[in-house]
């Protein structure tokens, strides 16, 4: 699965959503971060690129419910709960932040504007052209949310994109969530492993 053509995008290992005290805590994230792990090896020792994702937002933004968002205050830049979680072993992989200016921040290709939608690029894609990419597999948190839409995105941009099934948890706000999501990147063209 892995080689030089392929990035392993791993989307948004963060304390507020891995770590039991996180403000936006996702059940099950403690279980996919040493399979998270396993996969980082696996695309190092194949010559694959990794990238990780990171949401790095402001103290207030619309996007969290106390400013008429949905999401309570979660990694807020330079927080323990924006710091990736003690867990992943990720070496020195670049990151790309989203939600910087208080947009969405759920691609991480993308980032539209919580009030107006514009959106515009995170600079992701530029970093897999520059690293030869033409695959992606994508894992991380959350399933219905980030990992759904970085995976959509990829597949909008041209990359064939895997999700790995065993490694990413979903919110579930509604209970199906993350099953649906599943569907609706596998109906969009991504393949679904696992």
């Amino acid at each position: 699965m892995y080689d030089p053509q392929t990035a392993l995008i791993v989307v948004d290992v963060q304390n507020d959503f891995a770590h039991p005290e996180g403000s936006l805590f996702v059940r099950g994230a403690g279980a996919v971060i040493g399979r998270i792990n396993e996969e980082v090896g696996k695309a190092v020792g194949r010559g694959a690129s990794v990238f990780l994702t990171q949401d790095w937002h402001p103290a207030r933004t619309p996007h969290f419910e106390t400013d008429g968002g949905v999401w309570p205050v979660h990694c807020v830049a330079g927080t323990w709960g924006a710091e990736f979680h003690e867990g992943l072993e990720a070496g020195d992989a670049p990151v790309v932040r989203k939600g910087v200016e208080g947009g969405d921040g759920y691609s991480g290709f993308s980032v539209r504007d919580a009030e107006g939608g514009e959106a515009r690029e995170t600079g992701l894609r530029e970093m897999l052209e520059e690293a030869g990419a033409r695959r992606v597999v994508v894992v991380g948190l959350a399933t219905d949310y980030c990992v759904k839409e970085t995976v959509l995105d990829a597949v909008r941009l041209g990359y064939g994109a895997t999700v790995l099934r065993g490694c990413v948890a979903a919110v579930d706000l509604e209970a199906g969530d993350g099953k649906a999501a599943l569907e609706e990147m596998k109906a969009a063209g991504a393949w679904i492993s696992g």
